[in-house]
């Protein structure tokens, strides 16, 4: 099965050339790489948040497999849904699900379930494979949507995770795609998002949830972040390093409504120092 690009065109440039050139404008050359468990990173339209995405794919050692979490905003599908097998297109190709590691996930995450209607139309995780191209030849990846919102279910999962992760032959990327706090004053944003930002800098999973809950931050994929931050923290992480932020008025929009974005990447625990 290929899964066809849903936003091509409108998020990010369908035409291959374009697309190129965009994603060479966004990724940040010559800098020292940081040795990562997980990251954040946005999805929304590229000339609002590529710049924010392109420099976290620039800061970290890309392993050649993904997990990728991403919320579901179209609530159709499974509330934690996973591809297992197939093909996502995009304008520079084809990426392939890496069924082996499916296999090991499906095995030690048992509330994931198989189904495509949850990834068909969502766009947070599509944004991400052309960085990944780009920069990558031939990596695997294994898509999950997160369509539950309780802390409980979303520690199970990281937990799950961390399993399968520790079990994997190989090296791997968890990416959380999400966006942080929608349509408030930019100041207001700025204010909710840095108090996010701060708990995720911690790996203080309940703290996020805590303080999304408190401030009424409405951070959209705050389940695919807690999720790879509880398994980030089994795992051993204890710091993380915001490496950029900004919100869609630094892109030319206005600020009576903005959206911020935020990338952040989660040092794996033999890591030392700062790269930034």
């Amino acid at each position: 099965m290929v899964r066809s690009p849903v936003v091509a065109g409108r998020f990010y440039p369908a035409r291959p050339d374009s697309l190129r050139e965009d994603l060479s404008h966004f990724i940040v050359r010559g800098q020292q790489k940081i040795r990562a468990l997980g990251c954040v990173v946005p999805h929304a339209g590229y000339m609002y948040s590529g710049h924010v995405a392109g420099a976290v794919y620039s800061a970290v050692e890309l392993p050649s497999r993904f997990i990728i979490l991403c919320p579901n905003h179209t609530g159709r599908g499974a509330p934690l849904a996973v591809n297992s097998s197939g093909q996502w297109l995009t304008p520079l190709g084809l990426a392939a699900v890496d069924e082996e590691l499916a296999a090991l996930l499906k095995r030690e995450c048992p509330t994931l379930e198989e189904d495509a209607r949850a990834h068909a139309d969502e766009h947070s995780l599509e944004v991400q494979l052309p960085f990944l191209q780009h920069l990558i030849a031939g990596f695997t990846f294994v898509p999950i949507a997160v369509g539950r919102g309780d802390y409980s279910s979303l520690d199970r999962l990281g937990q799950d995770l961390a399993r399968a992760i520790a079990a994997a032959a190989r090296p791997l990327l968890l990416i959380a795609s999400s966006d942080m706090n929608h349509y408030e004053r930019d100041d207001v944003t700025r204010l909710k998002d840095r108090k996010a930002i701060d708990a995720i800098l911690a790996v203080e999973p309940r703290q996020l949830y805590d303080v999304l809950i408190r401030d009424n931050n409405t951070m959209c994929g705050y389940g695919p972040v807690i999720a790879m931050l509880t398994a980030a923290r089994q795992l051993g992480a204890t710091r993380a390093t915001l490496i950029r932020y900004a919100t869609s008025a630094d892109a030319g929009g206005g600020r009576d409504a903005v959206v911020g974005y935020a990338g952040i990447v989660v040092h794996a625990p033999e890591e030392s120092g700062s790269s930034l």
